[in-house]
């Protein structure tokens, strides 16, 4: 089995690159990634892969050309490719040179067409990944294909395909078999079938020839035994050797649960018979299939990539933002779009799981939620479902209306508003959704999965589902009082859902929880918690007054809202240090969360007139110490009692607060991205503080990866950690870039 070695990481510019010579190395700078074919390949650094999807489920693609996470059909379904979470068994489908080679990787401009490219002296090949999508007013069925183009563009490589699906995150047996393909039209070739007892895919292939006086290239599909390293159904492969002007493009499919009845060949034979061109007799004969299962032509594909790269260039366009750092703005954006389950309008938090945050540590955990559904081949239903956090869903439909894409606001908020109809007993909501709108997620641990760099346990679902952290009540009427400036007017009926749900907080809002972090331990008055509580009756408030709304409840709401804001100044105030500390019974721990209150209006580092919070920002002399001294105390290094460390941020001190998990983990990006974002405030007032924030967030884009994506966490030696690609991190890279153009332009 081939494999590579890294020769640095796309995430550390910083370690020295290889020319290559032939198959000789010159320890001269280069500007990409080196590698050389090993018998046994390492995993590959997290930061290091880009991603794919369909809005539906998603796929991460490696520097050196390997599906390491892919889930079919959906996010929620079992992996079938998890190789980034045990490089043994976990499933690949790999598309590797066997001689030394140099990468790059990138995507498409404005788009989520991923390509590879694969580099040395003797030759350069391009690997073109997508998930396809059709384009607006395309009534065509979505095809659950994946689709890797392989094309020579300058002299002559040779590669290496291996696809070595792992079913139900490598737990069932698969059988695999070499067959005839009936879905070519013009000539007999082989594809491969892969069945496992609650899923079949095949794997088939097109060849062409992009160049005149260049022959098709040849594929010869065999079986591969990997039993050896504990997989449980035999792979298959192909080795390569293709020139210039010659292209392959390999589809693994979820194989159709019924046989075509239409046996019919097209060929010049029957042309001949008919008195028609043979290209009528293909159109013709490909007619005749469903629209689900078409016949497979380069003509077909072509159409395929062009539709998924107009999708997404199309979407892009109607962004609104105009201000700086467009680019890793508009990147975001899109990694965005790929977390949305366009069925429910539903947003995972990361379409990974079990990706650690701390290399060797237990901090693992499923973000993407994960279920067996019932599927064409079984009946079978597992009780674990793909899950959309309230929290992340909420600040993710933030970002996106702010670069003005109401649509997906508006598919959210309905599935939002479906949840409202369907409150648990006592009023609460649960703190994550399957993305169908269930509540069924129970926690599991795969010991049999190697973990990331051994980093164990590897978890799908998530014991959280039912802890109560009272915060999600905030940032959803914080999304749903934005969700009203730009999106559709709430309707009466929807309005009492949403009056209701504010009564529970004010019953409530004096209860301890477990919070953003989701901590393991004991429930406590935590700081966050009560500030977003603050937000949730607010924005009730807001709500009311703006829309003429009837609120029978007002004054209560009045009273609540004003109370908890005594009490947080009370009770969350450390004086001695002079900040605010993580919750109420622990002030002398910091907590980075807290970093959140000019965010939302609750404290500003500067006194601003009403119209602030619907208009922008305008300058005034009055700062608010409290705030600012909290977070000039964050900023200091953790060595000087602080949470920052290069510009970084932790959440906070895993030695001082007992979260109940144990273990170390990096800077937070979240953390970071809402630092930035306070400094900007603060820095209206203070202008070093404003050029801080601007200095702090150019340092930050340089620890996204190659292709600007954001990992969760960042560790000290400047290494992507936790789930990839992050929802969190994306958003609040785009409310930090959105407020700092604003603070700029206000101030020139």
């Amino acid at each position: 089995m081939l494999a590579t070695s890294h020769g640095s990481s796309g995430s550390d510019v910083g370690v020295a690159k290889y020319i290559l010579h032939g198959d000789i190395r010159s320890p001269e700078p280069f500007t990409m990634n080196f590698h050389e074919p090993m018998p046994e390949r390492d995993y590959i650094p997290i930061a290091d892969h880009g991603l794919i999807g369909n809005l539906r489920t998603a796929a991460l693609i490696s520097l050196d050309g390997s599906v390491e996470s892919y889930c079919i059909p959906n996010f929620d379904s079992p992996s079938v490719f998890a190789r980034i979470l045990d490089k043994d068994k976990g499933g690949h489908f790999s598309i590797t040179p066997t001689v030394p080679f140099v990468t790059k990787q990138n995507y498409l401009p404005s788009s989520n067409v991923l390509q590879t490219k694969f580099l040395n002296e003797k030759g350069v090949v391009n690997v073109t990944d997508f998930l396809p999508r059709q384009e607006n007013g395309d009534k065509r069925p979505l095809l659950f294909w994946l689709i890797r183009r392989v094309e020579v563009v300058r002299g002559a490589l040779p590669l290496r395909v291996e696809c070595a699906p792992a079913f139900n995150y490598a737990r069932d047996q698969h059988t695999t078999q070499i067959v005839a393909d009936d879905t070519i039209p013009l000539h007999t070739q082989n594809k491969v079938v892969f069945d496992s007892s609650n899923l079949k895919l095949d794997l088939r292939y097109v060849v062409e020839s992009t160049a005149d006086n260049v022959p098709v290239p040849e594929v010869n599909l065999d079986l591969l035994d990997l039993s050896s390293k504990g997989h449980l159904g035999p792979a298959t492969y192909c080795d390569l050797s293709l020139q210039e002007g010659q292209r392959i493009t390999f589809i693994l499919r979820i194989r159709p649960d019924r046989a075509h009845p239409v046996q019919i060949r097209a060929t010049q034979e029957h042309a001949n018979e008919l008195g028609v061109p043979l290209d009528k007799v293909v159109k013709g004969v490909a007619k005749l299939r469903p629209d689900d299962d078409p016949a497979l032509t380069k003509e077909l594909l072509d159409h395929l990539f062009l539709s998924t790269n107009n999708y997404w260039n199309s979407w892009i366009r109607k962004s609104t933002y105009q201000g700086s750092w467009k680019e890793a703005v508009h990147r975001s954006a899109l990694a965005l779009k790929l977390l949305i389950y366009e069925p429910t309008g539903a947003v995972v938090a990361s379409p990974t799981f079990s990706l650690p945050e701390y290399i060797g540590g237990t901090r693992n955990w499923d973000y993407r939620y994960v279920s067996q559904l019932i599927n064409q081949q079984s009946s079978r239903v597992d009780s674990r479902s793909s899950a959309s956090w309230i929290r992340d869903s909420s600040f993710t439909l933030y970002a996106l209306i702010r670069l003005g894409f109401t649509q997906e606001a508006n598919a959210y908020m309905d599935f939002i508003f479906e949840r409202l109809k369907h409150k648990n007993p006592d009023g609460s909501l649960q703190i994550m959704y399957t993305i169908h709108g269930g509540k069924d997620l129970e926690e599991i641990e795969l010991d049999h999965l190697d973990g990331h760099k051994g980093s164990k346990p590897v978890r799908i679902g998530n014991g959280a589902a039912d802890h109560i952290q009272l915060d999600i009540y905030g940032e959803l009427m914080d999304c749903i009082y934005l969700g009203q400036k730009f999106g559709r007017p709430l309707s009466y009926d929807t309005w009492v859902l949403v009056w209701e749900l504010v009564d529970f907080v004010v019953k409530n809002c004096k209860e301890p929880d477990l919070s953003i972090w989701e901590v393991r331990g004991n429930k406590r008055h935590f700081t966050y918690s009560k500030i977003m509580l603050w937000v949730a009756i607010d924005r009730g408030l807001r709500l009311a007054e703006k829309r003429s709304l009837p609120c029978p409840n007002r004054n209560a709401w009045l009273a609540a809202r004003d109370d908890l804001y005594e009490e947080i100044m009370h009770k969350a105030w450390n004086p001695k240090l002079q900040a605010f500390g993580q919750c109420y019974e622990e002030t002398e721990i910091l907590d980075s969360s807290v970093l959140i209150m000019p965010l939302v209006f609750f404290m500003t580092p500067v006194s601003v007139p009403k119209s602030v919070f619907d208009n922008g920002l305008q300058s005034c002399p009055k700062s608010d110490p409290r705030f600012v001294n909290t977070l000039k105390q964050i900023l200091k290094t953790p060595e000087r009692g602080g949470l920052t460390s290069n510009g970084l941020v932790y959440r906070y001190d895993v030695t001082k607060s007992d979260d109940g998990v144990g273990g170390e983990e990096g800077t937070f990006c979240l953390c970071t991205l809402w630092c930035i974002e306070a400094l900007a405030r603060a820095g209206e007032f203070e202008r070093p503080l404003l050029q801080r924030a601007i200095n702090m967030f150019e340092d930050f884009l340089q620890y996204s990866n190659h292709v600007g994506l954001c990992t969760e966490e960042i560790s000290e030696s400047g290494e992507g950690l936790g789930n990839a690609v992050q929802g969190f991190t994306h958003v609040t890279l785009i409310s930090a870039a959105y407020n700092l153009s604003r603070t700029m332009g206000a101030m020139k």
